[in-house]
């Protein structure tokens, strides 16, 4: 069932937000529209979306400094829309804490499965909905908390995106294991992996920056050169 999502469209082009909305709508979400960035804050703050569709290039407050503004107090999932498609812009937009990125124009069908992807990554092992369960996952003074979705690092509470969360749930759940980055991104994505180093790299160090004392010499989350990633337990 998809009529309780509520997703925000973010683009100054009013064409573009119409045919979004159209499909959105007949896949059966709720839809909110915004045409700037500070438009789209606001009513995040006011409606507490599900998800947003966020477009870079826009007057006044751009895609990157909304997002950046978004993250400040909310994990909500974040698919960033634009038109260029060198790597650069990627790695720029999931550093300002996106979530995934698609390049315009793109296909009706594979907005909605990344919709659909977010959506159910977020829901799951998001901020929606928290389980009974108390389990934690704890290497030294590093808990997750998979009841809560949350990470306690040094007994401070940090804040995870839904990505983040996934992430660090799959490599703290077997630490020790090397983890190739095209592997995160299937199963974490649940695409195909193609040219998704960079995808992987900045989530990763999203995560650093959050549990780590030192990120530039991290001790927990480390890079294997040539390999992946892995979470050690030291």
């Amino acid at each position: 069932m998809t009529e309780h999502y509520q997703i925000l469209i973010v683009d100054d082009d009013v064409n573009i937000v119409n045919i979004i909305e159209t499909a959105l709508k007949q896949a059966g979400y709720h839809v909110f529209t915004a045409y700037d960035g500070d438009a789209a804050c606001q009513i995040i703050n006011a409606r507490h979306p599900h998800l947003v569709i966020m477009d870079v290039m826009m007057p006044q407050c751009n895609g990157m400094i909304a997002t950046m503004r978004i993250r400040q107090s909310s994990n909500v999932p974040i698919l960033m829309l634009s038109a260029k498609a060198e790597g650069s812009d990627r790695v720029l937009g999931l550093e300002a804490g996106a979530d995934d990125y698609l390049v315009k124009p793109f296909y009706q069908q594979e907005l909605l499965a990344r919709v659909k992807a977010l959506l159910r990554r977020y829901d799951t092992l998001g901020s929606i909905r928290e389980t009974l369960s108390d389990d934690c996952i704890q290497i030294k003074d590093i808990i997750l908390d998979t009841a809560k979705k949350r990470l306690i690092v040094r007994g401070d509470a940090v804040r995870l995106t839904a990505t983040e969360y996934k992430i660090l749930h799959m490599l703290m759940s077997s630490p020790g294991r090397v983890y190739p980055a095209e592997e995160i991104y299937e199963r974490i994505w649940e695409n195909e992996a193609y040219a998704v180093e960079n995808t992987v790299m900045i989530h990763i160090s999203r995560i650093r920056e959050k549990l780590e004392l030192n990120p530039r010499k991290p001790e927990y989350l480390k890079v294997v050169w040539g390999i992946g990633y892995v979470f050690e337990s030291p």
